[in-house]
């Protein structure tokens, strides 16, 4: 009787502890979003990677996150449903022959992670770059349109990392990773990639990146530096900035770009921001072409919704990205008026 009592205490016990290690509850987050644009050249001239629709009430995406922590160990699975979510290089897209309309489905992020310590874990999987200031999800964002420096980075890099907290204020990423936005690399693993992130200050943190690697359709080896930093300055002022050089080797290509983004909240309800953008080809063979960019954004909340209203003035030197006024004649400048809705859950 004694044995099966105490049998019966130790199996409570256990199933005790598995519970309580499986306590953290999952976690179901994510986004809608839809947008208005209109081009004042009334043809859909800036084509960075979303919002190119001319006049028209479009979609942007429907985003599903899932997270779960058990003990040390932890898992994110991301899906999103749109147009917006297509950036990435092979989508699951199909478009209905007899409608014209484009159904998707996108993985942005499916990785686990493992916690060694307070300090030291490992990640592998599927995940979102850590190239750059802006991403895919317009929850992310302040600005809705983006700029030319996400357009022409990764989106997403699938491999193993792992990162070391040396401090509170000091911390190191280094991971192998296959080819820029690919599930699978058929060449094998092809990049290696590393992030220091720098807390000097209280409401400063700054991200120094490196990636580089034999790229699919890149003749020759890439390498991309990124600088990604943002300080709240007070708390109504914050100041980001994201700069970046990336070159193939030989001279076959990449681009080097700043970006500025000052931001104001007049209330916790109601921001504006800016957005100041120089992007230059590096293509001797055509002068390295380069672009300008201004976009002026206000972000207007409401609960889990807000609204962004949104003027975007592009000046393009070298004709590079083919703008068009509305009788099709070559131009160099661009303009557009956005109104989105973001609703995050």
């Amino acid at each position: 009787m004694k044995i099966k009592l105490l049998l019966s205490t130790l199996a409570l016990g256990l199933t005790s502890a598995v519970f309580a290690q499986d306590a953290t509850p999952l976690q179901i987050s994510g986004s809608v979003d839809t947008y208005y644009k209109y081009d004042f050249n009334k043809t859909g001239n800036i084509k960075t990677s979303f919002a190119n629709e001319q006049n028209s009430v479009s979609l942007g995406m429907i985003d599903l996150a899932l997270k779960k922590t058990t003990g040390k160990a932890s898992f994110v699975g991301e899906l999103s449903f749109g147009p917006r979510g297509q950036a990435q290089s092979i989508p699951d897209a199909a478009v209905d022959a007899t409608s014209g309309s484009l159904s998707s489905f996108n993985i942005q992020n499916l990785y686990i992670n493992y916690a060694f310590s307070d300090k030291f874990s490992m990640t592998a999987g599927y995940m979102g770059t850590f190239i750059g200031y802006e991403v895919i999800s317009p929850v992310g964002n302040f600005n809705y349109s983006t700029s030319y420096l996400f357009t022409n980075g990764p989106f997403q890099n699938a491999g193993i990392k792992a990162a070391y907290a040396f401090s509170d204020k000091v911390s190191l990423m280094a991971g192998l990773f296959n080819d820029w936005n690919a599930y699978q690399d058929f060449n094998g693993v092809s990049h290696i990639g590393a992030q220091l992130t720098v807390s000097p200050v209280k409401g400063w943190t700054a991200y120094l990146n490196f990636l580089s690697g034999h790229s699919a359709g890149a003749a020759g080896t890439g390498t991309i530096y990124d600088l990604t930093t943002a300080y709240q300055v007070t708390d109504k002022f914050k100041l980001g900035l994201n700069a970046a050089d990336y070159h193939v080797s030989g001279g076959n290509g990449g681009y080097t770009g700043v970006a500025l983004y000052p931001q104001y909240a007049f209330t916790p309800s109601v921001a504006l921001g800016l957005r100041g953008e120089y992007f230059k080809y590096n293509i001797p063979v055509v002068a390295n072409p380069s672009v300008m960019s201004v976009t002026l954004s206000a972000n207007i909340k409401a609960g889990g919704l807000t609204f962004i209203p949104e003027v975007r003035f592009d000046n393009d030197e070298d004709f590079s990205q083919s703008f068009v006024k509305s009788n099709l004649a070559p131009t160099k400048s661009a303009s557009q008026f956005s109104l989105a809705a973001v609703y995050a859950f």
